[in-house]
Parts: C-alpha cells; sequence; structure tokens
C-alpha cells in the first residue's frame, strides 16, 4: 500500500498551467487517489479538483504539491500551519530555492513519495505578534517605509535588554530559508537551512550601526518604532499584512519545524544557491 491517501494541490496565482494540472490529475487518478485544490484556483481551471477551503486543505491532504514558483511554496506551506502537511515544490521556468523537481519530473517524483523514497527538510517560521493578532511567515516579516513618509526608526530588543537602533528604508527579521531573499537582497549573510536561527538585517541604513545580528532561536526579540519613525507598512512573506506607526512594540518566536519539504535528493541547498544567486560568476583567488 503506498504512503500518499490524497493529495493537494496550491496553484500560481496568475500563471494559468493547464497542463501541469493535467499531469497531476493523471497521475492521481492512476493511483486511485483523490486531489484537493483551493476553490478559486480550481475553478479558474475548470478541472476536476476537489475545492475546499483553505482551513481544509492540509488537513485533508497527506502531500501538498505547490505548482509555481518560491511564492507559491511560501504561501503553500503558510496553508500547512498547524498540519505540518509534507510539500513538494514544483518549479515553473527559473529555479528555486525551495522547489525540488521540474514540471516533466512529476509523475515519477509522486510515485517516488508514494513508496516512502523521500526526506523531510523541516523549516522554521517566524511568528509576529502586534496588538493580539499573530503573523507567521517562513522567510521574513519586514518592517518597510512607506514612500512619502519617515524612515524606520526601531529599537531591536533581545531577551528584554536593547540592543541597537537602526534608521533604516526596513528593518527585516529573517529565517535561514529568507537569508536568500529580502535579506539577502539587504546585505545579509547566506544562512544553512540546519541553522536555528533569526536574521536582524537594515536596508539601505542611515544609522552609523549597519550591521546584520543573528540570534539564536531560543532568544526573544522585540522590534520598538520609536517616535521619530514613520509611518511603516509590514510585510509577511512580501505581502502588506498591516501598518504600524511610531510607539508600536512587535514580538517575534521562532517554530523550528513549522513546515516540511519534500526532498529526493537531486539537489543540495548549495548547488541551488550557487545556481541561483550565480555564485560561479564570482572572483577566484590567484
Amino acid at each position: 500500500m503506498g504512503l500518499l491517501s490524497s493529495v493537494g494541490v496550491v496553484l500560481h496565482p496568475t500563471r494559468m498551467n493547464v497542463e501541469s494540472i493535467d499531469i497531476l490529475l493523471a497521475w492521481a487518478d492512476g493511483a486511485g487517489l483523490p486531489v484537493y485544490g483551493l476553490p478559486d484556483e480550481v475553478g479558474r481551471l475548470d478541472c476536476a479538483a476537489t475545492p475546499v477551503a483553505p482551513e481544509q486543505l492540509a488537513e485533508r491532504s497527506s502531500l501538498l504539491v505547490s505548482l509555481g514558483g518560491d511564492g507559491t511554496m511560501l504561501r503553500t506551506l503558510r496553508l500547512t500551519h498547524p498540519h505540518h502537511t509534507p510539500v513538494l515544490g514544483v518549479n515553473f521556468g527559473r529555479l528555486g530555492f525551495l522547489a525540488e523537481v521540474d514540471l516533466p519530473d512529476l509523475p515519477d517524483a509522486l510515485s517516488a513519495i508514494d513508496r516512502h523514497d523521500f526526506t523531510v527538510e523541516p523549516r522554521a517560521a517566524v511568528h509576529c505578534s502586534l496588538g493580539g493578532k499573530d503573523r507567521l511567515a517562513f522567510n521574513d516579516i519586514a518592517l518597510v517605509r512607506v514612500p512619502g513618509s519617515g524612515s524606520a526608526i526601531v529599537e531591536v530588543v533581545v531577551e528584554g535588554e536593547p540592543f541597537v537602533r537602526y534608521a533604516a528604508d526596513a528593518v527585516i527579521v529573517a529565517t535561514p530559508t529568507g537569508s536568500t531573499a529580502y535579506s539577502f537582497s539587504a546585505g545579509g549573510p547566506i544562512v544553512s537551512p540546519t541553522v536555528e536561527g533569526l536574521l536582524v538585517v537594515p536596508a539601505a541604513a542611515h544609522s552609523t550601526f549597519n550591521r546584520a545580528l543573528l540570534l539564536n532561536s531560543t532568544e526573544r526579540l522585540t522590534l520598538r518604532t520609536l517616535p521619530t519613525s514613520g509611518d511603516l507598512a509590514l510585510e509577511v512573506d512580501g505581502i502588506v499584512a498591516d501598518h504600524v506607526g511610531p510607539g508600536c512594540e512587535l514580538s517575534f518566536s521562532v517554530s523550528p519545524e513549522a513546515g516540511r519539504v519534500v526532498r529526493l535528493g537531486r539537489t543540495t541547498f548549495y548547488e541551488r544557491a550557487r545556481r541561483k544567486l550565480q555564485v560561479a560568476g564570482s572572483a577566484e583567488a590567484l
């Protein structure tokens, strides 16, 4: 008997790739498995997948398949919380850090998973608490300057002790997964996904101290927007979730194994990083 009892699918929000869902549905039909999807996504493709509510998708699926790029993978991982359903990422076009296979390899990948021939790579998530609301991100949560407003003037407090004040266009709190995203573009380091930690990185810092900070995942982190700060957008995995003004306090915590990414042993993190970031073009020592 195979491992899988059902498959859920999450689609790219704009790319209409009928071929991809047809490949998935054909494999599932051959295996005698139901396929579930989000109502608006499967509806626009008019396919045979059964629509279910977002909060039920991970609960009813023994595997989620993300058909898109890293953004679709992040959304799929958020949908798995708190059920920890494993996620298989399928590339569309450019190589991603999280996706594991290209579309032509999808049937073989599903068969390998069904016969238990895979591993699971845990991925940490960062929680942000503000005004009684909890936000969850697998890449990063950022306080970003609103155009026309002042800079992000933010105090970083660790374990209740004020450490540094940043004046910047944004202050980013990133997981190791997110170290290769917004954090990297702001000058932060590449962090192995096996590290249990949290990055705090200023983007385009105007303050004298402009270095990133790496915390242990168990350390309590608080960001305080100071009275001189402008209005800021609260971005969760790149999506604006709220706005905050001066005098706000945001608390952060880490869930070390909030997400589970399927790996088939075909690539490593460092191989994907070299290709995605074009590390091969860097200078060589003489």
